[in-house]
């Protein structure tokens, strides 16, 4: 498409709007950007734009949005700002930073949507095309701007791009050769109106499939699974419970089961990863990799060697008996159930953060039933509070080294020190990687005897 002289604003300067900036500048565009943060906030990101752009720093102006040809927004911002409202009015386009992208898009697309695992399971498909010695590039909301990574694609490549509500509720032209929906729980109730609006814009990775793509379903997660009614594309299941069509696991192996051929890919207890929702994330994998050409041995192979990501489920050390495990990505109630689940000891629990608009009601008898303290902090801490009142004995901590600390001085040997926060991190961190990092760091500091 023709970016050249055209008027465009780009919303918001973190990594996605930065890369959208720099992309359109190289076409020619007249590029201008906004963003609620000062110019003094934004130094190290504003060294890295290429070329002449206009800033429009500190505040939103109406008339900035509705002057643009096109707006391309960054997923870290609400669709529904006033600005932005008035802009659609006008009849003017907003596309995330994906849509543009994907204008522009050679190869084969991935999309890899859900609640929860979306991470995990796009890493681990990646590993499973290296495997395969299949060219191929891991992008999107796991930290890698599609733009950035457009010169580098062929018509060989295999794109496997992690894609979030707020970048696909924007989408237009996205068509994924093998679409992935991997469960779908509220999250994210603090920008969507509801549950079925968020449930909405995760379908949209279903948007522009034909008869001949994939759209892959979790059998076993009713919100996934009701997305395979009326799909345009051939519907095939992942499933831990039952057999299917597609991949599941049976007799402590996992097989896969397309168009009547039947493969053992391996045996169950060969995969590294911990948690029956991340042998979810691994049969949803295996379903993408077996789509697009990877042999079962490639894969086989790739889960055995996977030992997850940063930040999932990630065991940081044992002290005095205890083990620490940093599962900071648990920024929902959701998550933070299935990494409580997935460890077998009694838990120290530290959650707290900002709310998303959870019902931490949910997480009672699990925590009943796992949990031996809490530790309790942040912004949500009174709603955690009080959702969880009863379930165990809580320690309340004014800050996140406190936290580490009350919670080393609660576990007995044999205990795990989980974080999982069932919250966002924007109260005291720019984002969970942050939150994670610094947890990682607190806790290597830990000597005996604390």
């Amino acid at each position: 498409m023709k970016l050249s002289g055209r008027n465009i604003l780009v919303v918001g300067l973190a990594r996605t709007g930065l890369a959208a900036a720099n992309f359109l500048v190289g076409k020619g565009a007249r590029v201008s950007v906004t963003d609620l943060r000062t110019e003094d906030d934004l130094n190290d990101r504003i060294a890295r734009l290429q070329g002449k752009v206009r800033l429009l720093l500190g505040r939103h102006r109406e008339a900035d949005f509705t002057g643009a040809d096109l707006i391309v927004l960054s997923p870290g911002v609400p669709s529904g700002i006033p600005p932005l409202v008035q802009a659609r009015e006008r009849g003017i386009p907003v596309w995330s930073e994906i849509e543009l992208a994907c204008r522009f898009l050679k190869g084969t697309l991935i999309g890899v949507t859900g609640t929860n695992g979306k991470t995990t399971t796009t890493t681990l498909i990646g590993e499973m095309l290296a495997e395969g010695r299949r060219p191929h590039v891991v992008a999107g909301n796991i930290g890698v701007p599609l733009l950035e990574k457009l010169g580098e694609a062929t018509e060989e490549t295999v794109w496997v791009v992690e894609l979030s509500s707020f970048q696909l509720e924007t989408t237009r032209t996205l068509h994924c050769r093998v679409a992935i929906v991997l469960n779908v729980t509220p999250d994210h109730l603090d920008r969507h109106a509801s549950f079925e609006d968020y449930w909405q814009a995760k379908r949209r990775i279903l948007l522009n499939q034909e008869a001949s793509d994939f759209a892959v379903f979790n059998r076993d997660e009713p919100n996934s699974r009701r997305m395979a009614d009326g799909a345009e594309a051939r519907p095939l299941f992942f499933s831990r419970l039952e057999r299917c069509a597609g991949v599941f696991s049976r007799d402590g192996t996992i097989r896969i089961q397309v168009d009547g051929e039947s493969h053992q890919v391996m045996e169950r207890n060969q995969v590294r990863l911990k948690g029956e929702h991340n042998l979810e994330n691994t049969l949803a994998a295996a379903a993408a990799g077996f789509l697009v050409g990877v042999e079962p041995e490639a894969i086989a192979r790739a889960c055995r060697r996977f030992a997850g990501v940063e930040h999932r489920l990630e065991w940081i050390r044992d002290l005095e008996g205890v083990s620490f495990y940093n599962d900071s990505k648990a920024t929902n109630v959701e998550s933070a159930a299935k990494a409580m689940e997935a460890l077998e000891q009694p838990l120290v629990a530290i959650m707290g953060g900002t709310n998303k608009g959870s019902d931490f009601r949910v997480l009672r008898p699990l925590v009943k039933r796992k949990v031996r303290h809490l530790v309790l902090l942040g912004e949500a801490r009174e709603s955690l509070l009080e959702g969880l009142r009863g379930t165990a004995p809580v320690s309340e901590a004014g800050g996140f080294e406190e936290a580490v600390r009350q919670a080393f001085v609660e576990a007995l040997p044999g205990d795990a020190v989980l974080l999982a926060p069932a919250c966002a991190s924007f109260d005291m961190f720019r984002n969970y990687e942050e939150r994670g990092r610094v947890f990682k760091d607190l806790v290597s500091q830990l000597t005996g005897g604390e």
